[in-house]
């Protein structure tokens, strides 16, 4: 099980191999213990107000349309403080409502609805709704980039760089996030973290608190992946410092104490904060990995169990189909359930990472032939993500084709960071 790339496939999608820093101790707990213990609720409390106020005018308001978007707005805000999918699922309501009733300016609540439908990984619905917005052509620009979105988490590379190319402009903050998302799937890391840079200037001139945020934690994400672990642990602190209750830039420093530092014990005391205040399951598995490399199998086993029965709530829907069919396949050898669920993903979005997905299954259940032939068809030479190498290399050498295998292995020695040290001890078996 490799929590960091399971918890990763619900953000930007951020992938490539990278080295780590030769320094042994990146972290400081007085640099973040106080965002641990901090009782700083005002972004919650502030987006419990807005939907309170918006709520009202809802009622209020007999056509009921003006107060949509805010009180959608004010959900979003609310699943993304607290990772409870409710306020997800009800900003959806609302903005179906919208969608419904708008005589005008139809297209804002389509754009809105298709971005909701991204968080929930309803990518075709999310397309479909983009598609009807770009018809009416009021935000043309607007709606490209959501498309360009949709075709990237699609696989649809050739339409996405289309939409890019449609909407480009080196001094927009929206395409120079996207140009950098662009390039970190073609594998130019340097080229990723520049066009970052030089968004996060534009952020900071802004002096918006949202969009540094956002620059901020992907940034640390991004130097993480390329082995500069100082830069991207102050970026987290620079998160942090913005919004002390952020789970994500917490998170991301948990995640440099257990897989750089190997302190696991730390790490853990920070998940445990984060959970106190934010509900998303992948804090499951990442305490499962801690018990994991700790070689606690009681542990590893409860919180895996606890991962399973929170996401089979219907309102995930298929958010979390990855990590549970990669869990019931490689700890529970329910090969063909898992498989159906690699299947429907493949259906849902043929990128190389479901194909990566498939084949891995195929290659547990001991259909090598199988598997290689998807690796082959659908994955080698189309991701640069380390975890679909080891896959790839996993295939490769049941296939005996161990020739294949050697540069795969040395390459991902280069990435035990990102993987995190319970793969790496596999890549070492390669």
């Amino acid at each position: 099980m490799n929590l960091k790339t399971v918890t990763s496939l619900l953000a930007l999608g951020i992938s490539f191999i990278a080295c780590t820093t030769s320094d042994p101790k990146v972290t400081d707990p007085n640099d973040y213990t106080m965002y641990l213990e901090s009782n700083d609720t005002s972004a919650l409390k502030n987006a419990q107000l807005r939907l309170n106020f918006w709520n009202g005018k809802l009622d209020a308001d007999t056509t009921r349309i003006m107060a949509i978007h805010p009180v959608s707005t004010a959900y979003s805000q609310l699943f993304q403080i607290t990772g409870d999918i409710k306020y997800l699922k009800n900003a959806e309501k609302i903005l179906r409502k919208g969608v419904t009733i708008a005589a005008i300016k139809k297209e804002g609540y389509l754009l809105a609805l298709a971005r909701n439908y991204i968080s929930q990984h309803r990518f075709l619905e999310a397309e479909s709704r983009a598609i009807e917005a770009l018809s009416l052509d009021q935000n043309k620009k607007e709606t490209q980039m959501v498309l360009f979105d949709i075709a990237m988490e699609l696989g649809n590379y050739l339409e996405a760089e289309q939409y890019l190319h449609q909407f480009a402009d080196q001094k927009d903050f929206n395409f120079l996030i996207r140009l950098a998302k662009w390039n970190d799937y073609k594998g130019n890391l340097d080229a990723t973290i520049k066009y970052m840079e030089k968004a996060k200037v534009i952020a900071v001139q802004s002096k918006d608190d949202e969009l540094m945020l956002w620059t901020y934690t992907n940034l640390a994400d991004y130097y993480g992946h390329a082995g500069n672990l100082k830069a991207s642990y102050a970026h987290y602190l620079k998160a942090l410092a913005i919004d002390p209750s952020n789970a994500y830039a917490k998170k991301g420093i948990a995640w440099i104490v257990y897989s750089h530092e190997h302190n696991t014990q730390e790490a853990g005391r920070i998940i445990v904060s984060v959970m106190q205040t934010h509900q998303s399951p992948d804090y499951h598995l990442f305490k499962a990995e801690l018990a994991e490399f700790e070689n606690k199998a009681i542990t590893k086993e409860r919180e895996i169990q606890a991962f399973l029965k929170v996401v089979k709530e219907d309102s995930y829907g298929d958010m979390y189909n990855i990590p549970v069919a990669l869990l019931i396949a490689e700890e529970h050898s329910k090969f063909d359930e898992a498989l159906a669920l690699a299947q429907k993903e493949v259906a849902n979005r043929p990128t190389p990472q479901t194909y990566d997905l498939l084949a891995y299954i195929y290659h547990l259940k001991g259909d090598h032939k199988k598997a290689l032939t998807i690796v082959e068809d659908h994955i080698a030479d189309k991701t640069f993500e380390p975890e679909a190498q080891f896959h790839i290399a996993e295939v490769y050498k049941s296939n005996k084709l161990e020739y294949k295998v050697l540069p795969i292995k040395e390459s991902l020695l280069e990435s035990t960071y990102e993987l995190g040290p319970v793969l790496a001890k596999r890549i070492q078996k390669l």
